[in-house]
């Protein structure tokens, strides 16, 4: 496969089926796209092709619980071991081989970043390099909100988000509605046209799709051990300025419980980052991913 324009296939990931998007040669590195809610694969629309065209061997799934893949049943099926174990099994699947070394790259956005932290504090072994947008280190979180006030305010969905039965209602009402608007209502105009909302109107109407996207966020009162080091890769974070759900200063915390990182901030960007700048955010990345260190701070935007 040398194509830089996706094909989607599904493929059993340990017990799953996860529905991917690839793109590049068969022989590239792995670059593994994490996507956040409420989205899929084609959150990483713009990136696939100049990543690929760089050389890499795109995958990009739909996570566990959207889009075309497996949704489990109950909220510990989507507890962040669970989510982590599927990225290194979606790896095993794709032919990486540990034994001989193979590494992969890892970007994520949202809770797809959360994921990709996971899976590098957990298995550093199996990480070359790892990329974060608008994501906080899952064991960074909790204590800065407790310490920003401004940031509990900004959370508060999550807390509704617990409630049996009414988020799903809310969400499914007039045809995915406030979903609609929660994504263009915190992005810059144009970030979501009307296809893309159709695209993803029609994976949450999925049966249980909205329940297996709310039980991400429910999972997250399970125990969960902290990190057991920090993260050993190279780490690029990127980060939008004016993200209406996530502090600026999350980025800066993160990154202190990494050996070796840097972050890159984009001023007039929201959480929504890779669609309202795709071309700083692709150049970025290909830079990061192919320099032969991950060298010092990038230049702010």
């Amino acid at each position: 496969m040398t194509s830089t324009e996706p094909t989607t296939r599904r493929i059993p990931v340990r017990g799953l089926t996860l529905n991917i998007a690839e793109a590049g040669p068969a022989e590239g590195p792995l670059t593994i796209l994490l996507h956040g809610f409420p989205e899929t694969w084609w959150s990483w629309r713009h990136q696939i092709g100049p990543l690929a065209a760089a050389g890499s061997r795109v995958v990009a799934p739909d996570q566990r619980g959207y889009g075309l893949s497996s949704r489990p049943e109950g909220i510990s099926a989507y507890h962040l071991d669970r989510l982590a174990e599927d990225v290194i099994g979606l790896a095993d699947a794709l032919g990486h081989d540990p034994e001989q070394g193979e590494r992969f790259r890892l970007i994520g956005h949202d809770w797809g970043g959360l994921v990709a932290w996971w899976v590098a504090a957990r298995h550093p072994g199996r990480v070359e390099r790892l990329a974060i947008l608008n994501a906080p280190h899952p064991d960074v979180f909790g204590a800065y909100a407790r310490r920003h006030p401004g940031q509990l305010l900004r959370s508060a969905y999550v807390g509704l988000f617990q409630l049996p039965g009414l988020p799903e209602a809310l969400l499914r009402a007039g045809d995915c509605a406030v979903l609609r608007r929660a994504l263009t209502g915190s992005s810059r105009p144009g970030a979501f046209s009307p296809h893309d909302l159709d695209l993803y109107a029609a994976a949450w109407r999925r049966p249980g799709a909205i329940t297996a996207m709310l039980n991400w966020y429910r999972a997250l009162r399970l125990p969960r051990a902290p990190a057991p080091e920090p993260i050993r890769p190279p780490v690029l974070v990127l980060w939008g300025e004016r993200d209406t759900a996530l502090e600026r200063g999350l980025a800066a915390e993160s990154l202190r419980l990494c050996a070796q990182g840097a972050v890159r901030y984009f001023p007039q960007a929201t959480h929504w980052l890779q669609h309202e700048e795709p071309q700083g955010v692709n150049d970025a990345l290909i830079g990061f991913l192919t320099a032969d260190s991950p060298g010092p701070p990038p230049a702010q935007a």
